[in-house]
């Protein structure tokens, strides 16, 4: 069984594969703003996404609808979308 994780950690995780993923520079989790918006102010785009959310679905084992993705603009609301799937 699953132990239930707090937002702010699963914020960290999020915030740490999208670190390792897409290889940001000069950020770490703890630093890495997660009201930031990736697409606008980072440039992350559609594939950058659909890489993340991959390793979180595994990690997780959940999925994420593929519609939802446009929705998915923060580390915050990707792990508010996560939380809530694993509710």
């Amino acid at each position: 069984m699953r132990t239930e994780q707090s937002i702010s950690d699963i914020i960290l995780r999020v915030a740490h594969v999208m670190i390792e993923e897409l290889k940001l520079e000069d950020v770490t989790p703890k630093t890495f703003d997660p009201d930031i918006d990736l697409v606008d102010e980072i440039g992350i785009d559609s594939m950058d996404l659909a890489t993340v959310a991959l390793v979180l679905q595994d990690e997780y084992g959940m999925r994420f609808d593929e519609d939802d993705y446009p929705g998915l603009t923060t580390i915050r609301l990707i792990a508010e979308y996560i939380k809530d799937a694993l509710s």
